[in-house]
């Protein structure tokens, strides 16, 4: 595996333009720089701009792709899973999805503002998370929802999950955790 972060994509990857958030493909050949490792996608930048790649396509890349397998070994345990999931568990899920421009992820930057689990009587429990951005034209929004929904979906005892953006407080660095600051040095 090479050891700095200049890649030549092996095959055509769907990434998605950052901040826009537009799916487009990049072709195989392009020269890419790996400019973030996040909750196991990769955020790259070529000579179009700066694009999200998913860590599923992490062979394109010449990365390993370890995401994809813990993701299908929590689905496995949360098959066999009886009672409510572990809110513990569903906060440590959304700490591993990140904004693709920020190192810093979306529960300590402040853009988690609730996390309801709900018994749906059927033995089977919904999650209900509202959460903001950054900024209200951020393109990403979508794709960092989709991201979060799919991790709290793989805790044990979620049987489903809906992630609503909210723009109500609006965001400010205040709500960055104290672990945030310190990673974006503003402490």
């Amino acid at each position: 595996m090479p050891t700095d972060n200049h890649r030549v994509l092996t095959r055509d990857v769907e990434s998605t333009i950052i901040p826009a958030g537009d799916v487009v493909v990049l072709p195989a050949g392009s020269q890419v720089d790996i400019t973030h490792r996040l909750g196991g996608n990769f955020t790259v930048v070529c000579d179009h701009g700066m694009f999200r790649i998913l860590g599923k396509d992490a062979d394109a890349l010449g990365e390993e792709s370890l995401e994809a397998e813990k993701v299908a070994e929590a689905k496995a345990s949360t098959e066999a899973h009886e009672g409510p999931p572990e809110t513990e568990a569903i906060w440590d899920a959304m700490k591993t999805v990140y904004d693709p421009e920020i190192p810093v992820n979306i529960v300590d930057l402040g853009l988690v503002y609730s996390m309801d689990v709900e018994d749906m009587e059927d033995g089977n429990y919904a999650v209900m998370v509202h959460m903001t951005l950054t900024a209200p034209g951020c393109g990403m929004g979508p794709a960092i929802a989709e991201d979060a929904k799919t991790r709290i979906e793989s805790v044990p005892g979620v049987h489903q999950a809906q992630v609503e953006i909210v723009w109500d407080p609006p965001w400010t660095q205040d709500m960055i955790s104290e672990e945030g600051k310190m990673e974006l040095g503003l402490v």
